[in-house]
């Protein structure tokens, strides 16, 4: 793997194979990437750290491309731990290094290392470092996805850190596509935030890009309109997919799951499902804000909605789910609640609408034939 972004920009983060949730939720069963990079210039800048598990590969890595220069700054560009542990690690090794970052940095460097002693320097929106052939223009880029989260932009070689921004799960020995792994973290990670990430785009859009280099993933470097397209269409809560069907559904005895495969045959398996008993979550949410098109089947459950169901409209509404167009198909023995509770649910999401109902009495009969065939018209003239 080549590790060099130029000459004189060098990626020293490592690859975590240790790990098998991120965040304590996410599961990544190809690892995780951890990026720092060096510039070498006039004056050295590191920029940011890695997670503290790997401190002494990260201190290595960097030892070795220095050949026994001192950095003199280090900055820092979102301070959530898997990025900022090992940054008293470095001043302990660097004494004189000055660290970089805005005042919400600092606020959040002295709660996660109390008592510590570093040398700082706060800087604002488009100030410049200089080390003498690179310049670094800051972008602030609050909520994306922490208070104090900050990009810089190398101004000679259009080289955009973006923090963690235009990341993905998964480590980098390992092969991977971007798309789903992207939207994955994104909507995991940063889909709250969707105004928040426009406003970020919005100040790129002045910006000569050659080059992005993120906190996850891969480096970026060709073909930037596609991954900056993607951003604008998930910050805008727009959906990719408008001809397939998506179904999330669970069941119980498989009556429901028996009405999920009937529709699928329906629309001539035109449709991409999952059983959100047996499914990752995030991948789910993450497809949910893909398609257009959602079928939402389940059971009435304690009064409610089947829990993995329920868990799945929580993380959506979490993330200002928005813009689709929703069908349900509920099954209820007695009392059927799950056209009702998920409209409750979701009566402030922005822009559904809801496009039909299928109502199963324990099992399909006529009646919910007819309806789940009604249902695949209308699915097919949208």
């Amino acid at each position: 793997m080549n590790n060099k972004i130029t000459d004189n920009i060098i990626n020293i983060g490592v690859d975590d194979h240790q790990i098998d949730l991120f965040e304590g939720q996410y599961k990544v069963p190809k690892g995780m990437r951890y990026n720092s990079y060096l510039i070498i210039d006039d004056k050295i800048a590191i920029l940011d750290s890695v997670d503290y598990k790997f401190k002494d590969e990260w201190l290595d890595k960097l030892n070795k491309e220095l050949k026994g220069r001192i950095p003199d700054y280090l900055i820092i560009h979102h301070m959530e731990p898997d990025h900022s542990a090992n940054i008293m690690n470095l001043v302990k090794a660097y004494p004189t290094i000055i660290l970089i970052g805005n005042l919400k940095t600092f606020q959040m460097l002295d709660s996660f290392f109390p008592n510590e002693e570093y040398h700082k320097q706060i800087v604002n929106e488009n100030d410049i470092l200089d080390l003498g052939h690179h310049q670094l223009k800051f972008i602030m880029a609050p909520m994306v996805h922490w208070p104090e989260v900050m990009m810089s932009y190398e101004i000679n070689n259009k080289v955009l850190f973006s923090a963690d921004a235009f990341g993905k799960f998964g480590s980098l020995d390992i092969d991977d596509d971007w798309d789903d792994e992207g939207r994955r973290y994104y909507y995991g990670i940063v889909g709250k935030y969707g105004v928040q990430v426009q406003n970020v785009i919005k100040k790129l859009a002045s910006f000569d890009l050659k080059c992005i280099c993120s906190l996850h993933g891969p480096i970026l470097n060709n073909n930037l309109d596609h991954y900056l397209s993607l951003y604008q269409k998930w910050s805008t809560y727009s959906y990719e997919e408008e001809d397939k069907v998506l179904i999330l559904y669970t069941s119980v005895y498989n009556h429901t799951k028996e009405a999920v495969l009937k529709l699928q045959k329906l629309l001539n398996n035109n449709c991409v499902i999952y059983d959100l008993a047996r499914s990752d979550m995030s991948l789910c949410v993450a497809e949910a804000f893909r398609y257009k098109k959602i079928v939402l089947a389940t059971t009435t459950y304690n009064a409610d909605i089947y829990p993995f169901m329920k868990e799945l409209i929580i993380e959506l509404v979490d993330r200002n789910f928005q813009n689709h167009q929703i069908a349900i198909i509920e099954n209820g023995s007695w009392a059927p609640m799950v056209v009702k509770k998920i409209k409750t649910y979701l009566e402030n999401s922005k822009n559904i609408e809801y496009i039909g109902e299928v109502h199963i009495k324990s099992s399909l009969d006529n009646n919910s034939l007819k309806e789940l065939e009604t249902l695949n018209e209308v699915l097919n003239r949208r």
